[in-house]
């Protein structure tokens, strides 16, 4: 679903059919510091995150946070590996024990057996 930002997120969700008004992030749903606003999907990177790495293993954890000094805020995201149990240091890349695990994109290319 498009988030109020524009992108496709499916942890976003909304429903404003029948005179309905609902809009939540069901990623940042369970965040305890503070509440989500549509406006956070502004300059959330789990749109990016998930159009980047595709992953059926990615696990996303994420919270709100005050900015510096308590003005603004900007959202904390956490990649875990599922197979692997491990916290991934770029989301954007990936699990590097995955990667080890996948054959050689150029092996396939030039047909070799990997």
């Amino acid at each position: 679903m498009k988030t109020p930002a524009g992108k496709e997120c499916h942890y976003y969700y909304e429903d404003f059919n029948r005179g309905r008004n609902r809009q939540e992030c069901r990623l940042l749903h369970t965040s305890q510091q503070m509440a989500w606003r549509p406006a956070d999907c502004t300059h959330c990177p789990v749109p990016d995150i998930l159009w980047a790495n595709a992953s059926p293993d990615l696990v996303l954890k994420a919270s709100v946070n005050k900015g510096f000094l308590g003005f603004g805020r900007h959202i904390h995201v956490t990649a875990i590996c599922k197979k692997h149990d491990i916290v991934i240091d770029d989301p954007f890349v990936g699990c590097w024990q995955c990667a080890k695990e996948r054959p050689n994109l150029a092996d396939l290319l030039e047909g070799k057996d990997p």
